[in-house]
């Protein structure tokens, strides 16, 4: 047979399309032309088919002209995903491997020279995609994809080591010898999860800062953002870097989500599996690195974040235009990647905690004495623009400790209590809203803010003498639910609204 169809699939953004690698062996002047939108990466295929099929003992058609199709064409094509459909396409449409038995196979997987399967990115996302489609197709992966693959449930995954592997395993049928079904180097894998054994830094290593490790609570018992505002030293990075412990455990749904976007950008491990990320890019990112972007568009720095915690220090030192790209998916919880050609969509449902010096030389209100002038610390503020401040849901100070209240003080108290409170106030959301206390809008926080009477008064008046804007007014709402929920009270009271108006106090020269 001189054509043969052999099934894959392509990576755009999270989507994992279908792809038809089409080959076909015809008599002529000999050449390998592959054809179809395919990147460098892909085209440099040929080199390594050529060799993997010759470096494993297998015959090549030197003597014909090759074509490869990638189809649809119109769809972009990059990576080295494609060498091994391209390779069992050649061998099936030259009468090595049976075609009829690649039906019901969707293959995936890198080629080196001597003909080993070296791993892909994007592993989990194709497994979604069929788990998604509903094909009952078994993927053919690499080692490390397959595993990673196999987290979906009722994935049907095989695991193939070498090119020899997979060729053994669709010989032309024979009924004496017939191709083992499972083997060293072939070997279908259950879908599974492995044990969740999520490891965080302790929050009892953070010695005093009760004001800086109540707002952490709150913020994670309502998905808030927060803002840290303090001189070097205070704390601020200690405290962000254990907020993630403070989270509920992943379902397996946001494991599934949070893995498929790290194995799209090539950093998912199975040991960090159900562990909620803490992404800190350095302040010198753009806003691509932050957003994502290129070409094909990959998931920025917001997305590999995904149900879990972006740490941004130093927040005035990011360029003002990467910091502007993050108010829409403060909001949406979604980042659509637009480009001339195509445009991608990533989930981008993250928790901001950023953290800020309150002046260049950082000593500003701390009791040192502070050597910027007034123009500098406004400009230096000034790098924070209004509407991004204004989706920050708590601004807290974290003033420097004295060294005797440092080394005197005992162990906070650890995570664990912490996060069981954090866990029954967003249970308490769920079951009386069904999403969390963050992503209320419009009707719904009325509907379930329950302020008394004298709360909403309250509020109003706070309100109107800071100047709030509305965003700012329903930010503070929610933040007061939360506190209400934390303390186990289907109603939110004056109390409650208080708490939560401290946590918008301006910029400290702003006082």
């Amino acid at each position: 047979m001189s054509l043969c169809l052999v099934q894959s699939r392509a990576l755009v953004g999270l989507e994992a399309a279908a792809v038809t690698v089409e080959v076909h062996l015809a008599n002529g002047l000999p050449n390998f032309m592959l054809v179809g939108l395919a990147d460098t990466e892909v085209k440099e295929a040929r080199e390594r088919v050529r060799s993997a099929l010759l470096n494993s003992g297998l015959a090549f058609p030197h003597n014909k002209r090759i074509t490869v199709n990638l189809a649809p064409a119109d769809l972009p094509k990059d990576g080295g995903r494609f060498d091994l459909p391209i390779a069992l396409g050649i061998l099936a449409a030259s009468g090595q491997i049976d075609a009829q038995r690649l039906a019901g196979h969707e293959f995936a997987g890198e080629l080196s020279l001597s003909g080993e399967l070296r791993p892909v990115r994007g592993a989990l996302a194709t497994s979604l995609a069929l788990h998604a489609g509903g094909s009952a197709a078994r993927l053919v992966l690499p080692p490390a994809s397959a595993e990673e693959a196999a987290l979906v449930p009722g994935a049907r995954v095989v695991r193939a080591k070498h090119l020899l592997d997979v060729v053994r395993h669709f010989l032309p049928a024979n009924p004496e010898a017939p191709a083992p079904e499972s083997s060293e180097g072939w070997t279908p894998l259950t879908a599974s999860a492995p044990a969740t054994g999520a490891l965080y830094a302790d929050l009892a290593d953070v010695k005093g800062q009760a004001g800086a490790r109540r707002a952490l609570e709150i913020a994670a018992a309502g998905g808030h953002s927060l803002l840290l505002m303090g001189p070097p030293g205070a704390g601020k990075s200690m405290l962000a870097q254990r907020f993630a412990g403070l989270l509920p455990p992943m379902t397996v749904t946001e494991a599934l989500e949070s893995a498929a976007v790290a194995s799209l950008a090539g950093r998912f491990s199975l040991q960090h599996w159900a562990q909620r990320p803490t992404c800190a890019p350095h302040h010198s990112a753009s806003a691509v690195a932050l957003v994502g972007g290129g070409s094909p568009p990959r998931p920025g720095e917001i997305s590999l974040a995904h149900h879990g915690v972006l740490f941004l220090d130093e927040l005035p030192e990011y360029p003002r235009a990467a910091l502007e790209a993050l108010r829409e998916p403060l909001e949406t919880g979604r980042i659509t990647i637009a480009r001339a050609a195509r445009r991608s969509e990533f989930p981008a449902r993250f928790q901001l905690v950023a953290a800020m010096n309150p002046c260049p030389c950082g000593w500003l209100g701390s009791g040192r004495a502070c050597r910027c002038s007034p123009e500098q610390v406004s400009r230096y503020q000034a790098r924070l623009s209004g509407p991004l401040l204004d989706r920050i849901d708590l601004h807290v100070e974290v003033p420097a400790l004295a060294p005797a209240e440092l080394l005197d003080a005992p162990a906070g108290e650890p995570t664990a209590p912490v996060q069981a409170r954090c866990s029954a106030a967003r249970e308490r959301a769920l079951r009386r809203q069904g999403k969390g206390n963050h992503a209320l809008q419009g009707e719904e926080i009325d509907r379930h803010a329950l302020l008394s009477r004298a709360a909403g008064d309250f509020l109003r008046n706070a309100a109107t003498r800071l100047g709030w804007s509305a965003r700012a007014t329903h930010r503070v709402l929610k933040v007061a639910r939360t506190i209400a929920d934390l303390a186990a009270l289907p109603h939110v009271d004056v109390v409650h609204v208080a708490e939560a108006v401290q946590y918008r106090r301006a910029l400290p020269a702003l006082d």
